[in-house]
């Protein structure tokens, strides 16, 4: 495993990480505790020391299979990150979206009382790193949020403040980095060889204030671990019934089989690997946070942390 700078104020983090919405136990099929507990281990025993995940995972589940597995190994240097803004405290079947009952809430005194209880779940002393769970951006234009993080920040229930950028809203959205940049110490973004708009504006601005970058979504749900095709479907409780859509799918696999050539030059690692090592070879990521519900998932998405950048001429425009 290697590690880094997670920017110039954030915490020192594997390039590998785990992303823990998977193990939640909704929205992507079926799931097994024991089974997500090895996985966790298995992080741990790669040299994994960032978990990223949120409150709405399960509806605190994820965080709990987490605090779980820290308790009966020590937390040592190991980096949670969890995230706020999705109410499911609150919620009724009215605000069902097709990932179940959760309103956006975005206010001082919820994200406070979300921290909280958190920390409780997590059972830390203060939250390594909490992020803003994608607002949209009438959300981020307000000050409730950035006061919430000030607050939680100068009370010791949060280490760092993280905002996770919402999808597709790369480039809309980077003109807030501007004017937080010294509240926020890290960004969490979807980046991938697929969806590449944040190189265009909000990867030099992190640059220019040396903020962190978690890199989530970086093999696109699976896709860039090769198995799917223009034929895979996906059950109701798996969210990527819609995210990878059979129209969705198509175009993806389309612009995929664009980036053959540079899959072709690594013969001996796996689409996985491939896929993550892009990630990590930008000069503005210093993590990537791939998803994983099983110990072989874990160990192929860690190897990548040791094969080293991919020029940049290698990778199709």
């Amino acid at each position: 495993m290697q590690y880094t700078q997670l920017g110039t104020r954030g915490p020192k983090v594997s390039t590998i990480g785990m992303g823990a919405w998977a193990i939640g136990g909704h929205h992507w099929g079926k799931t097994d505790d024991d089974v997500s507990k090895r996985a966790l281990h298995q992080a741990l025993d790669e040299g994994v020391t960032l978990i990223d995940t949120a409150d709405v995972y399960g509806f605190g589940h994820s965080e709990d299979l987490v605090a779980a597995v820290i308790t009966e190994r020590g937390k040592g240097d190991v980096i949670i990150a969890t995230k706020a803004g999705s109410d499911f405290y609150n919620a009724t079947e009215a605000d069902n979206q097709g990932y179940g009952a959760i309103r956006p809430n975005y206010d001082k005194d919820y994200l406070i009382f979300a921290a909280e209880q958190s920390l409780k779940r997590l059972r830390v002393d203060a939250i390594d790193i909490l992020q803003l769970h994608s607002p949209n951006l009438a959300i981020l234009e307000r000050d409730d949020p950035w006061k919430a993080l000030e607050i939680l920040k100068r009370d010791g229930k949060i280490r760092h403040a993280g905002w996770s950028v919402e999808s597709f809203k790369e480039t809309e959205q980077a003109p807030i980095l501007d004017a937080h940049h010294e509240l926020i110490d890290c960004i969490q973004v979807r980046y991938n060889l697929l969806e590449r708009e944040a190189e265009r504006v909000l990867f030099p601005k992190a640059q220019q204030y040396g903020t962190g970058v978690i890199v989530r979504i970086p093999i696109l749900f699976g896709l860039l671990s090769g198995k799917f095709t223009r034929e895979s479907t996906f059950g109701d409780d798996d969210h990527r019934r819609f995210n990878l859509s059979p129209e969705k799918l198509d175009a993806y696999l389309d612009h995929l089989d664009r980036c053959q050539p540079l899959f072709d030059r690594y013969p001996d690692q796996t689409m996985t690997q491939v896929s993550l090592r892009f990630c990590i070879s930008h000069p503005a990521c210093h993590t990537a946070i791939p998803g994983a519900k099983t110990p072989a998932q874990i160990a192929d998405n860690c190897a990548a942390a040791n094969l080293g950048p991919i020029p940049s001429e290698y990778v199709p425009a």
